[in-house]
């Protein structure tokens, strides 16, 4: 197996896609997606070897079709195969990042406490900085004991948004489940008895 610093110099191709937050730079191969950078990260956050911009490569043009249904409402979970390269500690916060379900928040500490580790808050928060898949890794989705927005490579305003966005979108899906609900168990309306007509 490559380790973290072979597989980091791998070739990669990226497209660019613009967003409700800003640019976004996505970037894969046919291993899968391996990052969505912002079109002003820090280049020492993620580093990765890009050799080209490809428009039409299979996996960065689903990256961008599943982006899009996500900030017009209609996603609120992605499918798609990612190619994470860090540590494995990296790994574990990642992964954990994925299970947070949409429209909901941890705290650093609780991810710690899940990955059995409660005193590794800082190091959850250094990975969560670290990581290379933005909006799909939900690292927004992270935030302080308190519940104030902490640091976010997109910025604050960007984390707000998208924080935003994700609760507007699960009230909307929970009023279609009640409104489901309710008509399912509302009274059906009696037919009228045919009248016959006079002999």
């Amino acid at each position: 197996m490559k380790d973290k610093r072979a597989r980091a110099i791998e070739p990669f191709v990226c497209k660019k896609v613009d967003s409700p937050i800003g640019g976004l730079v996505l970037v894969g191969n046919d291993d899968g997606l391996n990052a969505i950078l912002w079109a002003k990260d820090n280049p020492r956050r993620v580093r990765r070897t890009i050799v080209a911009e490809d428009n039409r490569h299979p996996v960065l043009l689903e990256t961008a079709r599943q982006l899009d249904e996500y900030f017009s409402g209609t996603r609120h979970s992605f499918d798609m195969k990612l190619n994470f390269i860090g540590t494995a500690f990296q790994k574990r916060v990642w992964r954990a990042l994925l299970q947070i379900p949409f429209g909901e928040t941890r705290s650093y500490g609780q991810i710690a406490r899940e990955l059995g580790n409660p005193r590794a808050t800082r190091a959850v928060g250094a990975a969560n900085g670290k990581n290379p898949i933005a909006i799909i890794a939900p690292c927004h989705r992270l935030i302080g004991a308190s519940g104030a927005l902490t640091g976010f490579a997109g910025g604050l305003k960007a984390k707000a948004t998208l924080l935003a966005l994700e609760k507007a979108g699960r009230q909307m899906r929970a009023r279609g489940r009640a409104l489901t609900r309710r008509a399912a168990t509302a009274p059906r309306p009696r037919r009228a008895s045919p009248r016959l007509a006079p002999r």
